[in-house]
């Protein structure tokens, strides 16, 4: 069904089509504990996946053949451990990117990396590291991103599809978004990490506005200000700020 992108250097020249996968990202990592593990850029992507994960736990589940559900392997080994964070801004990013140039203009970036459209959830990303000793060895980023699905069983997803109103090629729009991938990676790989921070910042859903969160089962009213150093969430709290990780603090209103 797809085929390999022409206009790219690397990311999905080695590309895994699965009918049915119970999970890109586990069989993803199958292949990078091989002998020979895969090259990096390959995209292990399938039309249906029965045990899809998602943040916290959660599941991931869309319509077969709608959508994009698709694991990359990457080795980010020039990445320092404490930057590892930076992945996920050039990956939500690059979905960013693609989808605006499809011409999706009220896209936003919810901490840490979902991708939301207008007030609804468009995209999903996971991000796996392996550590050898210091380094990142392994990376595998999974990502559902909703493109020609019109029905959902929650009112707070939605899909391009729906948003433009109209269908797409799935071969051709994955040739379109592996680019905007790699563009992004490279920025990441090139050191141009002030770059990536400043576009995701200005991407920022609820930034500067304050709104309901939720932490240790308690509800109460902040303002996100920013990431801190290592990619926690910044959140003003009447006159302190208080910092939470991606488990730590959830959306409310």
């Amino acid at each position: 069904m797809y085929k390999i992108p022409a206009k790219t250097l690397f990311m999905g020249k080695n590309l895994v089509f699965m009918p049915n996968c119970h999970s890109t990202n586990t069989f993803a990592w199958e292949l990078c504990q091989e002998s020979t593990p895969a090259a990096e850029g390959t995209v292990v992507i399938t039309d249906s996946q029965g045990e899809g994960r998602g943040q916290r736990g959660k599941s991931w589940i869309t319509e077969p053949g709608k959508n994009f559900t698709f694991s990359l392997i990457l080795t980010p080994g020039f990445l320092a451990i404490n930057d590892q964070f930076y992945l996920n801004i050039f990956v939500a990013l690059a979905i960013e990117d693609y989808l605006r140039q499809k011409g999706c203009t009220d896209v936003r970036i919810k901490w840490p990396n979902d991708v939301y459209a207008g007030e609804k959830k468009i995209c999903g990303i996971l991000i796996e590291n392996q550590l050898r000793g210091n380094q990142l060895a392994s990376t595998v980023i999974g990502i559902g991103l909703n493109i020609n699905q019109r029905r959902f069983e929650v009112e707070s997803a939605t899909s391009l599809g729906l948003v433009l109103d109209r269908e797409f090629s799935l071969e051709e729009e994955l040739e379109i978004l592996l680019g905007r991938i790699e563009a992004r990676f490279l920025q990441l790989r090139h050191g141009e990490l002030g770059r990536l921070k400043e576009d995701y910042l200005r991407s920022m859903y609820w930034l500067n506005e304050m709104h309901t969160f939720r932490s240790n089962g308690r509800d109460f009213v902040g303002t996100i200000c920013g990431l801190d150093q290592s990619g926690r969430l910044r959140v003003a709290v009447g006159k302190a700020e208080k910092v939470f990780g991606t488990r730590e603090i959830s959306y409310i209103r």
